[in-house]
């Protein structure tokens, strides 16, 4: 699948991590599991600053939620997610996922407009939704957090 790129130095603060020190392995499955996306057969283990993921998910969308909901945790620059199966994928290759990291000034409608075009702003449901349980409101969110940015149906 391959490696994402994070902003090490923002994102949930989880146990006694740091920018410097990433927080547990355990403190971020933890964290993942708390999020209920069906993650129970992923394994995290802390390379470095380095998160890297292993097991199964059902589908695309649980493995996009699992890389954003490890990769924005304080501490953790990058997730390796090579050894991931996603099950529904039913022997195709999943699409590569799309993701955006929020700037100064930005908001979802925003973001709807540079992902999805001109008219599109209103989209920016699309982008909460697939956020969320990440996501609690549409107006909280920080520069540096990377955001799942899903294809328009």
């Amino acid at each position: 699948m391959g490696l994402f790129s994070f902003v090490k130095s923002v994102g949930k603060k989880l146990g006694i991590g740091s920018e410097d020190t990433p927080p547990s392995a355990e403190d971020i499955k933890k964290d993942l599991d708390s999020y209920d996306l069906g993650t129970d057969d992923l394994v995290v283990e802390i390379n470095g600053d380095t998160a890297v993921i292993k097991g199964e998910v059902a589908d695309q969308s649980v493995f996009e939620k699992a890389i954003v909901a490890v990769g924005n945790t304080l501490g953790v620059s990058k997730v390796e997610t090579g050894e991931v199966k996603v099950a529904a994928a039913d022997n195709a290759t999943p699409a590569d996922p799309v993701f955006y990291e929020v700037k100064k000034g930005d908001n979802l409608w925003k973001i709807a407009v540079a992902n999805y075009g001109k008219s599109k702003g209103a989209k920016y449901t699309v982008i909460f939704e697939a956020n969320e349980p990440m996501l609690k409101h549409p107006d909280k969110i920080y520069p540096g957090q990377m955001l799942r940015i899903p294809p328009l149906d």
